[in-house]
């Protein structure tokens, strides 16, 4: 019998850890080669973790709700050498399977050696240091400034800072923190939150599941973050929506795929985007991060109500029916909880249709770490004054609302509103003898 190792596997860039969410089998029981053994969860999706090979669960070493780095091993597999998988997948990065450097008698921080003792007195805030919402979360919890927990060295993927690292941290922890600038002082408020009443009988109480947390945690994060404004235009689409409905029977016998106005919407973005670059970046302390990749993301809700933020890549490098196909894969692979991790990371501006559930416009907030997001509200009908050769005269058209959340920090209301024209300047300029 040959044992073979499970692995945590990769799930995406900058994902350095898992939850298990449910193991589907227990030590004891045959796995076939590319069976689904348990579920996990990263800070972005769900996923399924097949069998590497056909044997016999040996040993499982981790249990439900634990958090696992990334290639480490979960559960050992007992199998007939003639029947392991050919290839057992390598580790994905060298640095993933070291060892945590021991805290014990130092820790490193910016290439500086420090005894635990007197760490406190030596942390540097290192504004690069990414944080995931599970330790934002704890972070709030503990009252850890933001400077403080971008101090903590990470242990995990290219320095990333893991949950074991906060907790190893605070264990540690000492006041006052000397060597971190310190925000100025604001006094806090004397308000007392009110208390929530609760009515035995009628009033019922639902537990968050675990992405609505975080969700919630990502939501406050943004606004805390980012000073939001929002800008609104109003756009007129006739040609848009007559030349949809003429054609989009023959584009899906043509090309096998739906023709939504979502690829359209983003095909425009995309060439505002282009335009006005500045509007495609990221903040990071006192720099700003322009992206050269021009990566949409579409906010799209799941069957459980829940929001997840599929992402259509390289949207400038796409036509039409290339953004259609992209897009109605990701449509569809979020209404069965199909996406994978790639497909759910790396946006640089995000787009949210809140026209599907009849809203006439809305006030977005910013998905991190972008400075900008655009909601597209719904499509209605409504005489308009419009100026033809004859002169102005009163027509029936398709009118839709656009509101540009973006945030203050870089983005004034210069750039801002320029974007948003030009995006809606892309949408009524749409030519409506457009080819398919």
């Amino acid at each position: 019998m040959t044992t073979v190792e499970l692995k945590m596997p990769k799930m995406g860039e900058s994902i350095s850890e898992a939850t298990i969410l449910n193991w589907l089998k227990k030590v004891g029981d045959s796995v076939e080669e590319d069976e689904t053994i348990l579920e996990v969860a990263t800070d972005k999706v769900d996923s399924e973790v097949p069998s590497p090979c056909t044997g016999v669960i040996a040993k499982i070493l981790f249990e439900p709700n634990e958090v696992v780095e990334i290639g480490k091993v979960i559960a050992l597999i007992h199998a007939d050498a003639s029947q392991v998988a050919t290839e057992v997948k390598e580790e994905e990065n060298a640095s993933i399977s070291k060892k945590d450097t021991p805290k014990k008698d130092i820790v490193k921080s910016n290439n500086n050696a420090v005894k635990v003792g007197v760490v406190q007195q030596r942390l540097v805030a290192n504004p690069d240091a990414f944080l995931s919402p599970l330790i934002i979360s704890i972070a709030q919890k503990e009252n850890l400034s933001l400077e403080e927990v971008q101090s903590i060295p990470g242990t995990g993927v290219d320095g990333r800072i893991r949950k074991s690292d906060v907790m190893q941290y605070l264990k540690h922890r000492k006041y006052p923190l000397q060597s971190i600038p310190q925000a100025p002082q604001v006094q806090k408020s004397t308000y007392a939150a009110p208390q929530i009443p609760f009515t035995e009988g009628k009033d019922r109480i639902v537990e968050m599941d675990r992405m609505r947390k975080m969700i919630a945690d990502h939501m406050v994060y943004s606004k805390h973050t980012s000073p939001h404004v929002t800008s609104y235009i109003e756009v007129d689409v006739t040609n848009i929506v007559n030349w949809r409905n003429k054609v989009k029977i023959e584009f899906q016998e043509k090309h096998g795929e739906k023709l939504t106005y979502t690829p359209i919407f983003v095909e425009a973005v995309a060439k505002a985007i282009q335009e006005y670059p500045m509007i495609n970046v990221s903040v990071d302390d006192k720099n700003i991060v322009v992206r050269k990749d021009i990566n949409i993301g579409m906010a799209t809700a799941l069957p459980s109500g829940n929001l997840i933020v599929p992402v259509v890549r390289n949207a400038d490098e796409k036509n039409l029916l290339g953004l259609a196909k992209n897009v109605n894969h990701l449509a569809n692979s979020a209404r069965n909880n199909a996406l994978k991790p790639d497909e759910i990371g790396g946006s640089t501006f995000t787009i949210s249709n809140v026209g599907t559930f009849g809203s006439l416009m809305g006030t977005p907030i910013i998905n991190q770490p972008e400075v900008a997001i655009l909601a597209l509200g719904i499509i209605k009908k409504r005489p308009e004054v419009i100026t033809t050769e004859k002169g102005d005269e009163i027509a029936i058209r398709s009118m839709m609302y656009l509101s540009l959340s973006f945030d203050h920090r870089v983005v004034d209301g210069f750039l801002g509103g320029s974007f948003l024209r030009k995006v809606g300047d892309e949408l009524e300029a749409f030519d409506s003898n457009r080819e398919i």
